[in-house]
């Protein structure tokens, strides 16, 4: 599978370990920054990740940052993303298939790096439910991007 990832100075270290776990297991990593642990900006990261998604130049992202949360909100305010920020593997599989979750937002200072690997392969390896009641949820939530 082809994944984004990224993440800002906070997920720097876990970023490249991300990286070099998911090429190890035979996926194609896009290593979309932060190069350093200067300080940089998660909206930043969450837009290159998000709209890697959205133009369908891979299959799924994983961002990191301190806490998960920021890098979530704001790549959720890529059209058709669905990104969670995510530290138990229920949440890392079902948010994938129920809700098609398409972006995985860990926090690098709130787990450490064998739950992330963990919660990484919970999310790869699930598949979106095609159920009706879950396609019905996904326009609702398209509507609502479009302002309806």
């Amino acid at each position: 599978m082809k994944i984004a990832v990224a993440g800002d100075h906070a997920g720097f270290a876990l970023k490249n370990l991300i990286v070099a776990q998911l090429e190890l297991e035979g996926h194609e990593a896009l290593d979309l920054g932060a190069y350093n642990a200067e300080r940089s900006d998660y909206p930043d990261f969450a837009k290159l990740v998000g709209e890697a998604v959205q133009q369908g130049r891979v299959e799924r992202g994983i961002l990191v940052c301190g806490s998960g949360v920021g890098a979530s909100v704001a790549a959720n305010k890529v059209r058709g993303i669905r990104a969670c920020v995510c530290h138990d593997t229920y949440s890392a599989h079902q948010g994938v298939e129920h809700d098609d979750m398409n972006i995985l937002v860990l926090g690098s200072r709130v787990i450490g790096v064998e739950l992330a690997y963990e919660l990484i392969h919970a999310f790869l390896s699930a598949k979106f439910n095609q159920g009706a009641r879950y396609i019905e949820r996904l326009k609702k939530i398209e509507a609502m991007e479009k302002g309806s």
